[in-house]
């Protein structure tokens, strides 16, 4: 397998949730593993998600958890998910969804650089930059 760079998020108890809707967003295969599948299935949070992976037709990777029980979740804002490419109909389908129900940062619209750009926080608190490449032309 060659290394790959991909997002990993951390949630506070919603990773499953969190995870089958981005999968309603991107499509693709969903993995999901729950802390009972690696240790004691009667421990409080057992059925919380230990580690998820969803692969795309499109190439993306996305991972994420729980926070392990007995760990305090810290949302962190230093991080954003970024998604650009040049099929205009793809990337405003995943903004319309992602936004929904979240908080637009930046609407999606025409940029100085000459893209179409736009920044969201999704419903799960997790931050999106959305970037539609203009034809050259």
């Amino acid at each position: 397998m060659a290394s790959r760079l991909n997002p990993y998020l951390s949630f506070d108890g919603d990773a499953r949730q969190a995870m089958e809707f981005y999968k309603e967003v991107f499509g693709g295969t969903l993995e999901l593993n729950t802390f009972a599948e690696f240790g004691s299935g009667d421990a409080p949070g057992s059925d919380k998600i230990m580690h998820s992976m969803l692969e795309t037709p499109a190439g993306f990777t996305l991972m994420g958890s729980d926070t392990p029980p007995g760990t305090e979740f810290e949302p962190g804002t230093a991080y954003a998910v970024s998604v650009s490419g040049d099929d205009d109909t793809e990337l405003r389908g995943y903004w319309e969804k992602l936004s929904a129900d979240g908080e637009v940062k930046v609407p999606l619209d025409k940029q100085m650089w000459g893209d179409v750009f736009g920044m969201c926080t999704d419903r799960f608190g997790v931050s999106w930059m959305i970037d539609i490449h203009e034809p050259e032309g």
